[in-house]
This record gives C-alpha cells, structure tokens and sequence, in this order.
C-alpha cells in the first residue's frame, strides 16, 4: 500500500493508504478526525468543507493520492490555531466559531464545522480582495443546513468576519 504524506492540521501525517481513496474517508477513519462530515460524498452538500492550502475544498471529492506531502490540511478540529491564541475568544476557539456560539447559530450541528470552514475561507477571500463581504458573498456559501438556520449563519458569518 502506498505512503499517502501530508499536513494535517500544523502536523505532518503519513498514512497507509491507496490513492484513490477520498480524502474524507482518510481523515475519519484512518486519523480519527471527525469535524469533517459526511453528508453526500459527492461534492454537493458541503458538510465535509476543509482548507487546503488556506482554501476551502470538500474532502469527500479529492483521492488521498492527489495530496503532495508539503499540502495543509486544517479541519474545523485546526481553525483554532489559524490564529494567535490573543485572537481567540472566551472558548479559546477561532473567532467565527465564536460568532457562531454567540449567534445560537447551531440546532442539530452536523453542518456546522463545514459551514465555519466555508465562512472562514471566504473571509480570507474577500480580505485578500481588499474589500468588505457582502450580501452577494454570502449567497456564495453553499453548505446545505438541514435545519434551516440560514439567517443566524448569515449573522455568523458577518459577526466573525468582524472579529477576524
């Protein structure tokens, strides 16, 4: 079996494993690290959303074996160390998790961890961009919410956006 190396969450991983196995089910079963969720595993639901290489992406689409050793992973279970333990909130969490307890966002939660990524990653974004987010950003994130929280999310997003 191959040697599958990369970066998960500020650590180097290896891991056992054929390439075409998806990234989703590496992170879950082979490494225990379950933020990720499996909702479709097929790219539509975004309930596995992660950062590569400080970008969003679903896990449950990408083979292991497309990962180069020196590619970062960070799940929901790593956004807390994006960020310099000052910037923290009372939780010690990443400030749009923080935003997100604060917002009452969560009702059954399974999509929360990719929701945040998302936000996260689309922050960075618009940051990179030179620009404040808008309605239209927001529209862009679509991890689906079973629960249909949509409007606290929206509020999150723009909460944490602010403490980011």
């Amino acid at each position: 079996m191959p040697k599958q190396k990369f970066i998960l969450n500020g650590k180097s991983v290896t891991v056992d494993v054929a390439d075409d196995v998806r990234l989703l089910w590496v992170l879950r079963d082979r490494l225990g690290v379950t933020g990720p969720k499996y909702g479709c595993g097929i790219n539509v639901c975004k309930a596995c959303t992660s950062h590569i290489n400080g970008k969003a992406f679903n896990p449950c689409a990408v083979p292991v074996g497309r990962l180069a050793p020196d590619d970062e992973v960070t799940t929901i279970e790593g956004l807390p160390e994006e960020v310099a333990p000052a910037q923290r909130g009372a939780n010690g969490l990443h400030p749009m998790q923080e935003a997100w307890l604060d917002r009452d966002v969560a009702q059954c939660g399974y999509c929360q961890p990719g929701q945040i990524m998302a936000a996260v990653a689309l922050v960075k974004r618009v940051r990179r961009e030179g620009r404040e987010i808008t309605d239209a950003d927001l529209d862009t994130i679509r991890n689906i919410c079973r629960c249909g929280t949509y409007a606290r999310i929206r509020e999150a997003v723009v909460d944490g956006a602010g403490r980011m």
